[in-house]
């Protein structure tokens, strides 16, 4: 059985750059990647569809330590997948990565402070030991999207598909295309099908608050032709994280007037006439929701020249030659896109067992965002919701990092998070209405009215806290292993 320090799940962006991360910072550190697919770059290379791209710009979506390059900072997905590996290329990740190795299960042992992890690879389990557990596997199931049980699929004479598995013989030049769903995976599918389609038709349940965002960051080229890369990028990255959160917080405490604006923009792209009301009126407040971001407002110049069309419906049931609304209305279609979410799932969909028995972390506190109460030397990557995932990735592995080396400096072989409030109000893991979130939010942890159980979804201040902040704070406890029982080191640490 192989034994690393630190065990990585996942070789996606989060992943290579939790590599990078602990190359740099634990040098003296030897680490292992479990991936489940044959390549490297998780969402970046999985999804496939047309005009797949970022719905964040790629000053704050790359990484901290390697400045994006390319002129549009709404980039391409192949342009993504090619920074990821580039990244891995550079910084050798490549040969620390186990390509097919799918994670089931991961074991705890208080007796000898490590996790024993069990991964299926060419139709047997393997196993690997570590001594830190870091989860880098994003947060949804790469296994299958989510399509809700319409009536009638089976009847529909022409195809039907989901994005997150897109056929590569799909042809649908000069045929009628419906993309059931309004987030950023329609959004971004209907104005480049209906490139060569007949017709495309965006069919929602609601309307999404979308917003128009040149593709290219004018200041951030002229920064990047006056001054050397790192530095012209570092002032971008600030630039749109400030940004990001004026715009954020202006929602959350105005939100009535956020909302006029956005759609006084629509009206400036769509035309006085256009039903903005109908089709682009959400029914919550902007950043209740994830807003839908359109490069050079190609959906809006697509709804204009009449290539595509809007309709905001409820499926009654699909039929032989398309779809049944509940107004009454039909929709022909020869293929139909299910753009309708993800599946959420925690840890990859592992099985965590700790000191063996099995532990549910939804019923567990979230620790800074990354650890779970009571589970011992695992974190977890995820990202914000309001920003940037690469964001709160980069800030996450650091703290590992500094968590790591505080251990070493006090003699640690665990660390672990404990809850010491037990009558902490206790809070939604994530306060968002989406619907793929809603769906599972009961999967997820919990967590607490105050830090470090709460997460603010604040990049400035995760930074101070996650960089800079006290390690020991007092809700950390650090322990060595004795054999049969670990002895805490409070007093040592």
């Amino acid at each position: 059985m192989e034994h690393v320090d630190v065990l990585i799940v996942g070789a996606g962006l989060s992943g290579i750059g939790a590599a990078y991360h602990l190359k740099k910072h634990c040098p003296a550190k030897t680490y292992a990647i479990l991936e489940g697919r044959e390549a490297i770059g998780g969402t970046w290379d999985l999804f496939r569809y047309p005009g797949i791209r970022s719905d964040s710009d790629m000053y704050t979506l790359g990484y901290s330590f390697k400045p994006w390059k390319a002129a549009k900072a709404i980039a391409d997905g192949p342009s993504i997948l090619s920074y990821v590996r580039e990244t891995a290329r550079e910084h050798d990740v490549d040969r620390h990565i186990r390509f097919r190795h799918m994670v089931k299960r991961a074991s705890w042992s208080s007796e000898t402070a490590t996790w024993t992890v069990e991964a299926e690879h060419d139709g047997r389990i393997v196993k690997f030991s570590c001594g830190f557990l870091y989860m880098c596997a994003g947060y949804y199931r790469y296994s299958a999207g989510y399509t809700p049980d319409f009536a009638g699929t089976e009847r529909f004479k022409g195809r039907i598909v989901h994005p997150q598995h897109w056929p590569q013989d799909l042809d649908y030049t000069g045929k009628q295309v419906v993309v059931i769903g309004s987030g950023a995976t329609a959004v971004t599918l209907v104005p480049e099908m209906a490139k060569t389609a007949a017709h495309v038709v965006m069919l929602q349940r609601s309307p999404t608050y979308v917003v128009s965002r040149p593709a290219e960051d004018g200041i951030a080229n002229w920064l990047r032709s006056k001054l050397p890369a790192m530095t012209a990028y570092g002032i971008t990255r600030w630039k749109n994280v400030l940004m990001q959160m004026l715009f954020f917080n202006m929602a959350r405490k105005k939100p009535e007037k956020v909302k006029q604006r956005l759609l006084d923009m629509l009206r400036e792209h769509l035309g006085p006439d256009y039903d903005i009301a109908t089709h682009f009126t959400p029914r919550y407040n902007p950043w209740d929701q994830r807003l839908c971001l359109v490069p050079d407002a190609d959906l809006f110049d697509s709804l204009k020249t009449g290539r595509s069309s809007v309709v905001t419906d409820h499926i009654e049931a699909f039929t032989e030659t398309g779809i049944q609304l509940k107004s009454g209305k039909t929709l022909e279609a020869d293929v139909i896109v299910t753009a309708t979410g993800l599946q959420l799932q925690l840890v990859g969909g592992m099985e965590i067992v700790i000191d063996g028995k099995p532990a549910d972390l939804s019923r567990a506190m979230s620790y800074k965002g990354m650890m779970f109460s009571d589970a011992p030397n695992m974190a977890s990557v995820f990202g914000y919701t309001n920003a940037s995932w690469t964001l709160k990735a980069d800030l996450t592995s650091e703290y590992v990092c500094r968590l790591l080396n505080h251990m070493d400096r006090v003699g640690a072989d665990y660390c672990v998070p404990r809850v010491d409030d037990p009558d902490m109000e206790v809070e939604p893991w994530l306060d968002f209405s989406s619907g793929y979130i809603t769906r599972s939010i009961g999967q997820f942890p919990k967590q607490g009215a105050r830090k470090p159980w709460k997460a603010h979804q604040n990049y400035a201040l995760d930074l101070v806290t996650l960089r800079y902040g006290k390690v020991d704070d007092g809700v950390m406890e650090f322990g060595r292993k004795t054999g049969a029982k670990a002895t805490s080191l409070k007093a040592a640490a």
